[in-house]
């Protein structure tokens, strides 16, 4: 029996179920095109997903774009249980509220690339999106590659749940305004967007957010979100976070640029906390280690402090202080400056039999430089030392900057080290 004839001897409930399964489009097409029967099962496909390259070989006047447009359009009026619709593939911005328009009952989740929308201008500053609007009941929205210069027409999304939007540029107050527009946001990602200015951002149900902003403009950041439990934020100089009862996982970073200030409150929750980037001034840094008392797993990638254009050593940390106001630690990932700090003259002058990293299990180290060797060594023993529940040390000694006799005698010490602590010690 060939496969056509095994599917049409199968209950129609049965080829329905099977059939929406499908979502690609060309798939859809290709069924559809079998028999009677399987083109009657498309009013009942869930999804429609249309690739980027989906009619790039469309011939006739108008290519790809008018192929994409009959395409999307057949399909979508066809489709009259439709919940989710993804659009890649180029396509006229004109005709996206008529087909927005003709599942907006059905239409839960919604992903389009805007960028590749034949228009003049595409973004919703033009209003090319002011459509979305008309789906009552959205619950997820992903846009590509939009340029938001103004506040979009959506009305109040009361049943959105997820926003992202990826590749944009971004004015501050057309962004805020959307995020506003979307009261019951659970998840929101803004990735890879062009913004500066003032991003002022209040959701109440907020529970995860990702904030990635790139450029070279200024950007402040004020976040109320009384139930976010995972927050990762770049490209801020200014940081403000009210509510941070149930966050657990924290990212910041600074690529380019300085970050000048973090105001945090409690984190009484926190588990995960990274810091990253060029230049931190040592106020934020203190600012955000001093709310993390509970933290178990802490990255410490930050290459500089000072302000402005003024780049600075890390100022002497005391290692017996650090690892007492952070007693909970259990993987702790630190960076050259960070390292280099723990290791002045003082940093281990509090040092004595009563002290103990109770709960440190892994540590990984970069090291950058050979100064100050023999304080490094001697660091590296007491994490060892004072570690009962230590498993695993790393030392990253790659990237170091002076190759040189010193270097040479300072990674032989290392290696000394290593041997002595084979089994928990091991050099990168």
């Amino acid at each position: 029996m060939d496969c056509d004839g095994g599917m049409d001897a199968l209950p129609d409930g049965v080829v329905q179920s099977i059939l929406s399964q499908l979502s690609n489009a060309r798939d859809v097409a290709a069924c559809a095109g079998v028999s009677r029967g399987w083109r009657d099962c498309v009013p009942f496909l869930p999804s429609l997903y249309f690739q980027r390259s989906a009619f790039d070989a469309a011939p006739g006047p108008g290519g790809a774009c008018a192929a994409a447009d009959d395409a999307i359009g057949r399909m979508v009026e066809a489709a009259e249980r439709l919940e989710e619709l993804i659009i890649y593939c180029p396509f006229s911005a004109a005709l996206l509220p008529r087909w927005l328009a003709m599942r907006s009952a059905s239409l839960r989740r919604l992903e389009l690339r805007v960028d590749s929308a034949a228009a003049g201008d595409s973004g919703a500053g033009s209003g090319l999106l002011d459509c979305i609007g008309v789906i009552p009941n959205l619950q997820e929205l992903r846009l590509w590659g939009l340029t938001m210069t103004r506040a979009p027409a959506w009305g109040n999304l009361e049943r959105l749940r997820v926003l992202e939007i990826v590749g944009a540029s971004l004015v501050d107050l057309a962004v805020c305004a959307a995020v506003a527009a979307c009261p019951n946001l659970t998840d929101l990602a803004l990735l890879g967007c062009e913004c500066s200015g003032s991003v002022i951002f209040a959701p109440p149900l907020l529970e995860r957010c990702r904030l990635d902003f790139v450029g070279n403009g200024s950007c402040t950041l004020a976040l109320a979100a009384p139930r976010v439990e995972s927050l990762e934020v770049q490209g801020f100089n200014w940081i403000s976070l009210q509510g941070g009862d149930r966050l657990k996982r924290l990212t910041i970073a600074k690529n380019s640029g300085t970050l000048y200030t973090v105001a945090v409150e409690r984190l009484p929750v926190l588990e995960e906390l990274s810091l990253r980037g060029v230049q931190w001034s040592w106020g934020a840094v203190s600012a955000v280690l001093q709310c993390a008392i509970g933290v178990k797993h802490l990255v410490m990638k930050v290459e500089f402090c000072g302000e402005f254009d003024t780049l600075q050593p890390f100022p002497e940390v005391d290692l017996v202080e650090f690892f007492n106001s952070h007693p909970k630690l259990r993987k702790f990932e630190i960076h050259g400056a960070m390292f280099a700090a723990l290791c002045q003259k003082n940093s281990l002058k509090n040092l004595d039999s009563r002290f103990s990293m109770s709960y440190l299990e892994e540590v990984l180290i970069t090291v950058r430089s050979p100064l100050n060797a023999e304080q490094k060594l001697i660091t590296l023993e007491s994490l060892v030392r004072y570690s009962p529940r230590l498993r695993k040390m790393v030392i990253r000694i790659s990237q170091m900057k002076n190759c040189n006799e010193a270097a040479d005698d300072f990674f032989e010490e290392i290696c000394k080290f290593a041997h002595k602590n084979y089994g928990r010690v091991r050099i990168e």
